[in-house]
């Protein structure tokens, strides 16, 4: 699973903060690893050019699931560490929903499987 982080130009992406984001990501992903191609992580400051606000750090993940279209999740909050592990665990929550819709349409089938020289 290849992770890429990315950073507006109101945070300043520096190696810590890479290192705790993709521990976050693959700790939270870790058990679907084998079915995700990507995943990138983009943190932005919603409200850097005013004074305060609530809810100012944003966290968009977008994983790439293999032999699949990609997904995504977004959550906002006041700090960057609870945006970016409430957003993993929404995406954690959607892959395996995906997971699991695929697994029993696959299971409902009622045509033949396709050879393995046509997959």
């Amino acid at each position: 699973m290849q992770i890429q982080i990315h950073t507006d130009h109101n945070i300043e992406g520096h190696e810590a903060l890479i290192a705790q984001v993709t521990d976050v990501v693959e700790s939270v992903l870790s058990r679907w690893s084998e079915h995700i191609a990507h995943v990138e992580v983009h943190l932005s400051d919603e409200n850097s050019d005013k004074k305060g606000g609530h809810d100012a750090m944003r966290c968009l993940m977008e994983a790439r699931l293999e032999g699949r279209h990609a997904i995504a999740v977004t959550h906002q909050s006041t700090n960057l560490d609870q945006a970016v592990e409430e957003a993993a665990d929404k995406l954690a929550n959607l892959i395996e929903s995906s997971l699991d819709r695929q697994h029993d349409l696959n299971l409902r089938r009622t045509d033949p499987p396709l050879p393995e020289k046509l997959k």
